[in-house]
């Protein structure tokens, strides 16, 4: 029974972290290799915890995303409402693939969330440049991998409580 609550603080903890790093200034050299923070760990729990995130937590992330970043309202969230979706809804499937190959997965979905964002920018007639579209999926994969490791090797040597 305390392995729930716990679960839901880290879970809460990281959500809210995300939000706080992907607003953070950063030098413009190192700007473009900032990993889409909020996109990675939404994927993470909703493929990891599927059932205690929704649509419903990856729209309010979004918007929250878009009102600290000075996005058109609604961008963010439609991105992560999209990649949200899809890991749900093939989260048992993913999840028996190997690390290597579920990076690959999480790079697609990665790269579909830079795709929609890329193509709402084209739509609202901003540009972006190339190097800070399309560099995030590549650093972002490579965040999720890592959180990934570090999150199961605590699962594995966590106690079993009965």
């Amino acid at each position: 029974m305390t392995g729930a609550p716990r679960h839901w603080w880290v879970s809460g903890l990281s959500l809210a972290a995300t939000l706080a790093l992907a607003v953070v200034p950063l030098p413009n050299v190192v700007a473009p290799l900032r990993p889409d923070w909020v996109a990675v760990v939404l994927v993470y729990w909703s493929l990891m915890a599927p059932r205690h995130f929704s649509l419903l937590t990856a729209f309010w992330m979004g918007i929250a995303l878009d009102t600290l970043s000075g996005a058109l309202l609604g961008q963010n969230a439609l991105a992560l409402l999209l990649i949200v979706y899809l890991a749900e809804k093939f989260h048992l499937r993913l999840r028996v693939f190997p690390v290597s190959q579920l990076g690959v997965a999480v790079l697609v979905l990665l790269g579909l969330y830079e795709f929609v964002l890329f193509w709402i920018d084209g739509m609202a007639g901003r540009t972006v440049p190339l190097i800070e579209r399309w560099v995030p999926p590549l650093t972002g994969t490579l965040v999720w991998l890592a959180l990934s490791v570090l999150l199961h090797r605590r699962e594995r040597e966590a106690p079993a409580r009965f």
